[in-house]
């Protein structure tokens, strides 16, 4: 007989894993499909500071195998596939994976969000290689170096400012002439005698061979190029890239209302526009996306699909 699984969870980062953990607490059979790397973006985290009790050193990877631990202790199912359609129609969901195909009462997305990238020639060949897209993790790698931050909001500015602990020389790039970061994270910045600032402009192309060796910047008011190349001593540079992030919804394309960014809509209880498909974590609309409000967002979806399962299926 074909299993039907009460709960299937899409993401494993910590508002999967935390539904993954209620549900299967709940005696739910569940489910949680993970398509990349278990604990989304926290599991690229050196330090997890500001989430209630990780003290003790916590680290993104020693909070999400305690998450992972817990879940499977309580009955979880944990496989790696990449969903490649989903069928919510009638009450049973159906979720057509590129290994299996697994059938649902309720689906639980909690695919999360990737960082946005510039999208510009050598980028993804030297992503690792000088280009990072977290300051925790790689910061360390660039201590006594120079480093480049592009982006003008929140992340970018505190990030930058979290750089200066390490580089010797901190440079935001923005493409306009002013932050869009909270002023109060601004005037931290401006004080910081190690960030100067790069206006109107933007990245053309990052060069290097095996490592970062010079980026191409455009001034868009006049178009002037200008190439940085890597201090002769240092030999390469860090740049560092805070231009927002894409939720990880494109599956769920004109089948869940989504805002204009491609977030998807839900109420407080973490109801989707369709019956029995639930959102939780960093790819729903919401206010503040941290650790902290992702697990609270997966508690309540389980809680909610335990509800509507016997609302629906125990009448």
């Amino acid at each position: 007989m074909e299993k039907i699984y009460d709960v299937v969870i899409i993401g494993a980062g910590p508002a999967g894993l935390s539904a993954g953990l209620y549900a299967a607490r709940g005696k739910m059979s569940t489910l949680i499909l993970e398509k990349d790397k278990t604990g989304g973006q926290i599991s690229t985290t050196n330090e997890v500071a500001n989430y209630p009790g990780s003290i003790e050193n916590a680290t993104g990877p020693s909070l999400v195998a305690r998450m992972v631990e817990q879940c499977k202790e309580f009955g979880a199912e944990m496989k790696k596939d990449t969903i490649k359609e989903v069928q919510v129609e009638g009450k049973i969901k159906v979720l057509v994976g590129e290994k299996e195909t697994y059938k649902a009462k309720t689906i639980i997305m909690a695919g999360g969000a990737s960082p946005r990238l510039m999208d510009v020639p050598g980028e993804k060949k030297l992503t690792g290689k000088g280009v990072s897209y977290c300051a925790t993790c790689d910061a360390d790698f660039f201590t006594d170096f120079e480093v480049f931050v592009i982006g003008g909001g929140d992340s970018a500015v505190e990030e930058a400012i979290h750089l200066t602990k390490f580089a010797r020389k901190v440079t935001v790039v923005h493409r306009r002439d002013e932050l869009r970061a909270a002023k109060s994270i601004q005037e931290k910045a401006f004080k910081n005698e190690k960030i100067e600032f790069i206006w109107d402009t933007v990245v053309e192309e990052v060069k290097g061979d095996g490592l970062v060796e010079s980026v191409v910047f455009k001034n868009v008011k006049s178009g002037e190029l200008h190439e940085y190349h890597a201090d002769e001593e240092d030999g390469t540079f860090g740049i560092f890239v805070f231009v927002g992030y894409l939720p990880q919804t494109e599956l769920f394309k004109e089948i869940l209302d989504m805002d204009k960014a491609g977030y998807l809509i839900t109420d407080d209880n973490m109801n989707t526009n369709v019956a029995g498909v639930f959102a939780a974590g960093d790819c729903r609309v919401k206010s503040l996306r941290q650790v902290v409000t992702a697990v609270a967002d997966g508690a309540i979806a389980a809680i909610q699909a335990e509800k509507y399962i016997a609302n629906v299926f125990e009448e």
